[in-house]
């Protein structure tokens, strides 16, 4: 049967869709898994979702995707995405990354370890716990797998926990539907500065914003900000940002108030900076979700995002 680890991913399932002369009735499924509960599984299928009752699945299992990423495919992508989201302190590790940014967010809190580290893999992993020991910071690491599969067993020996898995999404440009739907009471405007406003959002998802977080969000050479309003009020966010020689359009904090969602405005934000992104030349987006969040992926599909590759973010024991 399924786990949690398999959402995200391409498979198919076979499921009982009746009886005939005291026999079941089967039909096969195939499609990318968006939800995975205790009573159901959904579907992300080329007619629409699909979600199934856990009761009427006679089979299920992960299956290839139609085209594995190459290694130098997936290192290249995390690299883009590192200097989407820079961490202001940075060290070295060999060709692994180690990033500090005062605890702010997880990705720029952490080491990333792709490439050779210079030193055998135990050694290297006792570098990464001494350099954020250092720092006062608990010792973490971004595992991108399968590429990351062999600092994963190292961690599971060593007592390391396991965050969420994370599904690193891509798209070509333009987007598919990216501008459908979009409110008529709605203004967005893609800035270079974030304002006030943008800001205090940006904080209420994120904990906070000290000084190390400005420089994640701001210290990027091609970056944007979009805002959303409604009636004058700022009720939409994103971050758009060009990296990886110009190829990936990074989208971030994609954020819409309680209060205005369910009215398109994220599928508006990211449109507009989409526009943006191509217009500066980016031929492919990405974007970093929780496996675990449905509403996100179901949106993201239709605007015909796929799983490029997964990462797992490891803990240092206490």
């Amino acid at each position: 049967m399924l786990r949690q680890q398999d959402v995200g991913h391409r498979i198919v399932v076979r499921r009982i869709v009746g009886i005939r002369e005291g026999r079941p009735l089967f039909s096969d499924a195939l499609g990318e898994l968006v939800e995975l509960s205790e009573t159901h599984l959904t579907l992300a299928t080329a007619q629409g979702p699909l979600r199934v009752p856990v009761a009427q699945v006679h089979r299920a299992k992960r299956v290839p995707p139609t085209r594995r990423p190459t290694a130098a495919a997936v290192v290249a992508l995390e690299r883009a995405a590192d200097e989407a989201w820079p961490a202001p302190t940075r060290g070295r590790l060999g060709d692994w990354l180690l990033r500090s940014a005062e605890g702010w967010t997880g990705r720029a809190n952490s080491a990333l370890p792709v490439g050779d580290p210079d030193r055998p893999l135990p050694a290297a992993v006792d570098a990464v716990e001494r350099w954020y020991a250092e720092r006062g910071q608990p010792a973490i690491i971004n595992t991108p797998l399968p590429l990351a599969a062999p600092v994963g067993a190292e961690l599971d020996e060593r007592g390391w926990t396991t965050r969420p898995p994370t599904l690193v999404q891509t798209a070509p440009l333009p987007l598919a539907a990216a501008g459908l739907g979009r409110p008529d009471a709605a203004v967005v405007e893609v800035v270079a500065t974030p304002s006030a406003d943008w800001l205090a959002i940006a904080a209420g998802r994120k904990g906070g914003l000290p000084d190390a977080a400005r420089h994640v969000l701001t210290a990027v050479g091609q970056v944007r900000f979009a805002h959303a309003y409604v009636d004058g009020t700022l009720v939409a966010i994103g971050r758009g940002t060009v990296t990886g020689e110009g190829r990936w359009l990074g989208l971030s904090l994609i954020e819409v108030l309680p209060s205005a969602r369910r009215q398109g405005l994220a599928r508006r934000v990211i449109g507009e900076l989409a526009a943006w992104g191509g217009s500066a030349g980016a031929t492919h987006a990405f974007l970093q979700v929780e496996q675990r969040n449905t509403p996100a992926l179901a949106l993201y599909q239709s605007l015909g995002f796929t799983t490029h590759h997964t990462y797992l973010t490891r803990v240092a024991p206490h």
